[in-house]
Formats: C-alpha cells, sequence, structure tokens
C-alpha cells in the first residue's frame, strides 16, 4: 500500500519569526511611517482613514499586540521639563503658570523654572538644563522668538515647544492663537462702532506676535477705508511703562483718536490711565481695547474690551503636546512636532462705545 503524504498546512510568516512583530514590522507592511503607526494605535484623529485602514489591516495580519507593559514603565518615570521665561507682564506670567502647574501633577511633571533674558544668558541657561538632563523645554514669548536659542534645542535634540510665537519654527512644536486674525477682529470691531480714526500701540518689536497684530490692524484699517495715518501708530514695548508714553504720544495729537487699540492689556491699562489724568471719560470720550484678557482687564475701571488669548489653556496644552513628545520618544517611536492653533475670542466690556458726536472743546490746553 503506498502512503499518501498529507501536507502541513501552511504557517503563517508572522509565526516563523523568532521575536513577536514589532511597530517597525507593522510600519513597513503598511508601507508607512512607525510615526504613523504610533498616531493610529494612539487613536489621533488627523490621520487620514485610508491611511488608518492600511495598518488597522497590517495589524491584523501580523497580529501585532503593542508591550503595554513597556509603555507603561516608559510612562511611569518623572518627565522633567525645564520652564525659561523672560515676560515683563506679571500677569501674562501668572496665568501661564497656572497653565503648566494644572497639568504637572497628572502628567507626572516636574517643573525647572528658571528666569532669564531673550538674549546669550537665555542661551546659557538652555545649554544647561539640557546638561543637567531636562527631558524638554517651554518656551513662552519673548523666548519663543529667540533663534539661536531654537537652534541650541533643536540641535541637542530635546523636545521643546513655543507658546504664542507669530511664526513657529518646525523644528520644534507649538501653541498660539493666530494673531493676525485677531487683531484684525478687533479693528473690525472698533470700526463698526463707527471710530474713524483708531490709534494702535505696537507691542514689542523683537517679538513675532507684535508684527501679527500690527499687520492684522492695518489689513482692517485699509480693507474699511478708515483714516490711516503714519502718527496714529506709536511703538510699544507690551509693558506698562511704554504705554503711558505711547498714550501721552496719541491723545496729544492736535486731532486725537476716538479709540486706541494696544497690543496688550498692560499697555491698554496705561491708555486708561492717561485718559483718567487728562478727563477723558472711556468710553464715553475714548473707546480703549487691549490683548490677552489677563486678570488687569477686569481690575481696572472700566473693565478692558480686549482680545482673549487663552493663556493658561495654551500652557496646559503646552504641557501635553510635549509629554506626548518625550513618551513617543521613550517608547521607541518618536513624533513630528505639531503646531496647535487654539481659539481667540473677543470679550467686550465696558472701555467700548460708539464716538460721542459734540462740539470741539479744549482739554488741557489741547484741541480735543
Amino acid at each position: 500500500m503506498t502512503k499518501t503524504k498529507v501536507k502541513p498546512a501552511p504557517v503563517p510568516a508572522v509565526q516563523s519569526r523568532s521575536q513577536a512583530p514589532t511597530m517597525a514590522d507593522v510600519a513597513e507592511l503598511a508601507g508607512v511611517s512607525p510615526m504613523t503607526v504610533s498616531r493610529v494605535m494612539n487613536g489621533d484623529t488627523n490621520v487620514r482613514e485610508k491611511t488608518r485602514n492600511r495598518v488597522d489591516a497590517a495589524v491584523a495580519a501580523l497580529n501585532y499586540v503593542p508591550n503595554q507593559a513597556a509603555r507603561r514603565l516608559a510612562g511611569s518615570r518623572p518627565i522633567r521639563v525645564g520652564f525659561l521665561y523672560s515676560n515683563p507682564s506679571a500677569g501674562y506670567l501668572s496665568e501661564f503658570l497656572v497653565g503648566l502647574l494644572n497639568q504637572a501633577s497628572p502628567n507626572n511633571v516636574q517643573l525647572v523654572v528658571e528666569k532669564c533674558e531673550a538674549d546669550e544668558h537665555g542661551v546659557e541657561q538652555a545649554r544647561r538644563l539640557i546638561a543637567n538632563g531636562v527631558d524638554g523645554i517651554i518656551l513662552p514669548p519673548p523666548l519663543c522668538d529667540t533663534r539661536n536659542l531654537i537652534d541650541l534645542i533643536a540641535a541637542s535634540g530635546t523636545p521643546a515647544i513655543t507658546v504664542a510665537c507669530g511664526q513657529p519654527d518646525s523644528r520644534v512644536g507649538g501653541v498660539s492663537i493666530d494673531d493676525y486674525q485677531a487683531a484684525y477682529a478687533m479693528t473690525c470691531h472698533l470700526i463698526a462702532l463707527g471710530h474713524q480714526r483708531i490709534g494702535f500701540v505696537i507691542g514689542h518689536p523683537n517679538q513675532s506676535a507684535s508684527a501679527r497684530r500690527l499687520a492684522g490692524f492695518k489689513a482692517a484699517i485699509a480693507e474699511k477705508h478708515v483714516q490711516s495715518a503714519p502718527e496714529l501708530i506709536v511703538q510699544g514695548q507690551f509693558t506698562y511703562r511704554s504705554g503711558l508714553d505711547a498714550a501721552e504720544s496719541l491723545l496729544g495729537l492736535a486731532q486725537r483718536p476716538t479709540a486706541i487699540f494696544a497690543s496688550n492689556d498692560d499697555m491698554a491699562a496705561a491708555v486708561v490711565a492717561i485718559a483718567h489724568r487728562l478727563g477723558l471719560d472711556v468710553p464715553g470720550d475714548l473707546t480703549v481695547a487691549g490683548f490677552d484678557d489677563t486678570a488687569l482687564a477686569t481690575t481696572i475701571w472700566p473693565e478692558l474690551t480686549t482680545v482673549r488669548q487663552p493663556i493658561t489653556d495654551m500652557a496646559e496644552e503646552a504641557v501635553q503636546s510635549l509629554v506626548r513628545l518625550i513618551r513617543a520618544e521613550r517608547n521607541g517611536t518618536p513624533e513630528e512636532p505639531r503646531h496647535v492653533v487654539t481659539k481667540h475670542t473677543l470679550i467686550r466690556r465696558q472701555s467700548d462705545a460708539a464716538p460721542r458726536l459734540r462740539p470741539s472743546a479744549k482739554i488741557a490746553g489741547k484741541a480735543k
């Protein structure tokens, strides 16, 4: 009798491996990067459906199971985050710190807070933090615009997030609002109230957000065909003191503006103070608008109409984004830094109104 040989059932290729399939194997089969696989596994909604389906099919074909134990071990290690700051606005810094602290404990983050200047001192501070082994760095304004500082951090391979940078660097992550659109919207609001002569106080010249806000203001003025004059735009520094100087300049004009839009709340508060000193009613004689919606906006009288930049939320998002980058790197699936744009809001309070129409008068020897 002739014996019939029974062929063994084909064994899937994956079972012939000496080791379990890895994320790199899934990426190779799906024709994507390991970073994309990681995003799909973590439920990232920014991945295209077609790509997600390819990854899911590769995961099923390879019977890939993430090493959860290794993930938990990597996720349980504390994360040391360096926070460098050099901001003249106490209100801005206070709200920023609240956001950092809100997310530090839930994410097992240890904050290392360092004050520095936006020059070589900042670079040295960052170099020291990196040498001391911080896992990541957060840079608020104005440090988010310091090119040599970002060059150093990027070259070291240290994950970093910039916050409120008008022109984010692709080498690091970013969280910001659209400063151009925010300033454009506020200017359009003032024009809609009936103001045809609007003064503008620029922020610090070394910050890209300042240029974006100025551009938004100018765009609205040009589009709505409102009166434009060089003397209506005055340089500030984002400080209360610079706001006082700017207000004195604008309100000392022979034909003063009926509204002043300042690039932050500190300078707007200074404009209100000068208006009071000159005996002007706000908003009866002068509308004043700010930017940021810090605590100062509701502690002066009248309370400021302003653009709400969600500073606390942006700081929270910065921590979360940085933690994701660091944990992905620890898991061996590094992610590309991303730029998150958060929503701004125009907040109306008591400092804005339609311009008052009445005969010319004299105030402190100046034509009104």
